[in-house]
């Protein structure tokens, strides 16, 4: 089995669902993962190892994203927003739009928090798990839940105030 085959096989579930879980479209899920690992055939030999391959997978699959929605024209929904800043979040459709500003906010707030609390919610919006979370900062899975929930709340309080987000 090649390198390619084995990042294939090892994580192609995990982008699914993790664009799955972004875009509410089977369909173009699969067409961002393939696009995904066109990517990664593309630039893996430029794959330098500083980060985990898991984390360097989503967050191409986060550009795939970003760039479907520039190539739309489209804003990102409230759903997606609501993928960034909660566990568990769903908001209805009829909530509308965010506007890319407010996601590029919310990326500024999470990268002013300190550097524990940060990689916590960076690793969370990239699909890790609060016991991968834990591993990889050292920290208990209790820990990482509690650093991403105030951080969450931060965020949404942050939001509310200058964007009139609840």
């Amino acid at each position: 089995m090649t390198a390619l085959e084995r990042l294939y096989s090892d994580y192609s579930k995990d982008i699914y669902r993790y664009l799955l879980s972004l875009c509410r479209s089977a369909e173009l899920a699969e067409d961002l993962t393939s696009e995904v690992f066109l990517e990664v055939v593309k630039s893996l030999a430029g794959f330098r190892g500083e980060s985990d391959v898991k984390t360097w997978l989503f967050s191409i699959a986060r550009r795939r994203w970003f760039n479907f929605l520039k190539k739309k024209k489209r804003s990102v929904e409230t759903e997606a927003l609501e993928n960034l800043i909660e566990e568990n979040g769903s908001r209805s459709a009829e909530e509308g739009y965010l506007s890319k500003e407010l996601v590029s906010r919310v990326y500024e707030l999470i990268n002013a928090e300190r550097e524990t609390p940060k990689n916590v919610a960076l690793m969370r919006i990239d699909g890790y798990s609060f016991y991968e979370i834990g591993n990889a900062l050292g920290i208990s899975e209790s820990s990482a839940r509690v650093m991403f929930f105030r951080t969450k709340e931060k965020l949404r309080a942050a939001l509310k105030e200058e964007f009139d987000y609840e």
